[in-house]
């Protein structure tokens, strides 16, 4: 894995040979997307740096697609949890940065590699780590953006894009409908994703059903009620590969989504999106006010402004199921419209 332009290592070829700084966001692809605006500064403030990037395997392909990534340290945990262990090789990395969480556990795994300098949050259970406090309310962009230029490393929370991929898309224009999400609180329900998806084909758009890996059946069963040809219906046994993925997000017409990695991946790739809010507020992981997206969210009165939901209930938020379907086909009639070839 390489920044574009420059020569680069494979994670099989050994300890890096030069300083290196270790970035741990062992993560989903939402997480790893959200970091970019993170991982853009640490690389233009350390060029010559190794930048090594401790998350799941499964997003080599992901990390690499941004250009800022030179190696991918493969570390997973379940859940939102953090890894056990790290295997790191060779001398300590010059610098560690925790975008993980605030710790404890994940500072301890990055202080274990006696790193020269560590990056993190303060915590009252980690009195030698003086970072800046952590803050609740922020969006997730602004907070890593914010511990960083607490270090002296200028950051744009919203230097938010990647490239564009150079593939094609296989079906370029089409609305894309993704479903699934990894709890039920943030999963619309199938049968409005089946309307919306139904009344767009009506309209003459080519309409796809996305699904990550596990969530098949539901992708099939919104393909089934929408009465969409064969085909519609793209992953759903394992993830789709991200470079196909990505392709067929960069050239969508509009993609409709919940508070997933999707919605973030339209966001990188500046593709107009509809994002169903429910149990978290778009002020935390919402899209960028000034692109082309859509959110919907309805909170009731006296809410918790920011987390009115368990983001991993077993059920459907309430505020996700007050999201109509005739809301969302006139959001996707604002943004449909644009040429999606032009971004």
């Amino acid at each position: 894995m390489t920044r574009a332009g420059e020569p680069g290592r494979a994670a099989s070829e050994g300890p890096p040979r030069g300083p290196s700084v270790l970035v741990l966001r062992a993560l989903g692809l939402g997480d790893l997307l959200t970091a970019v605006p993170a991982l853009r500064a640490l690389r233009r403030a350390l060029p010559r740096h190794e930048l090594v990037l401790a998350a799941p395997d499964r997003l080599a392909e992901a990390a690499r697609a941004t250009g800022l990534v030179d190696r991918l340290l493969p570390a997973s945990a379940p859940g939102r949890a953090v890894p056990g262990e790290l295997g790191w090789s060779g001398p300590p990395p010059d610098i560690g940065v925790d975008l993980h969480g605030n710790g404890p556990p994940s500072r301890l795994l990055l202080q274990r590699l006696r790193p020269r300098r560590l990056f993190g949050f303060r915590h009252a259970e980690l009195p030698e780590v003086t970072g800046p406090h952590w803050r609740a309310d922020e969006h997730e962009r602004v907070r890593w953006c914010r511990l960083l230029r607490w270090y002296g490393i200028p950051a744009d929370p919203d230097a938010l894009r990647i490239p564009r991929p150079v593939r094609s898309s296989p079906a370029p224009g089409a609305v894309l409908v993704h479903p699934g999400a990894d709890a039920a609180a943030r999963r619309w329900p199938a049968a409005r994703f089946a309307a919306v998806a139904r009344a767009l084909a009506a309209q003459g758009h080519r309409v796809l059903v996305t699904a990550g890996r596990g969530e098949g059946a539901l992708a099939r069963e919104v393909a089934a009620l929408a009465q969409l040809p064969p085909g519609a219906v793209v992953g759903g046994a394992e993830d789709v590969p991200f470079g196909e993925l990505a392709a067929l997000v960069a050239q969508a017409r509009c993609v409709v989504v919940g508070d997933t990695g999707l919605a973030h991946l339209a966001s990188a790739l500046g593709t107009p999106s509809v994002v169903l809010f429910g149990p978290v507020a778009p002020r935390l992981w919402g899209p960028p006010p000034a692109g082309p997206h859509r959110v919907l969210w309805h909170p009731a009165p006296g809410d918790d402004p920011l987390r009115p939901g368990d983001a991993h209930g077993p059920a459907p938020d309430p505020r996700l199921l007050r999201i109509t379907v005739d809301e969302v086909l006139a959001a996707v009639r604002t943004l449909a419209g644009r040429e999606p070839y032009l971004r």
